[in-house]
């Protein structure tokens, strides 16, 4: 039996399985303003303030 994306949506939807805080993991990295993978905390650009 394989697996298709309805399956993937239902474990990261299910908090008892460990895609579910994986994904909650994902969304805060990419929420966070001082993350570098995710464009946050460049100090190369200038401000004009």
């Amino acid at each position: 039996m394989s697996r298709d994306s309805n399956d993937d949506r239902s474990d990261s939807m299910n908090p008892n399985n460990d895609a579910y805080q994986d994904s909650l993991d994902n969304h805060s990295d990419q929420l966070n303003p001082n993350n570098d993978e995710y464009g946050g905390g460049n100090k190369d650009i200038e401000n004009d303030d």
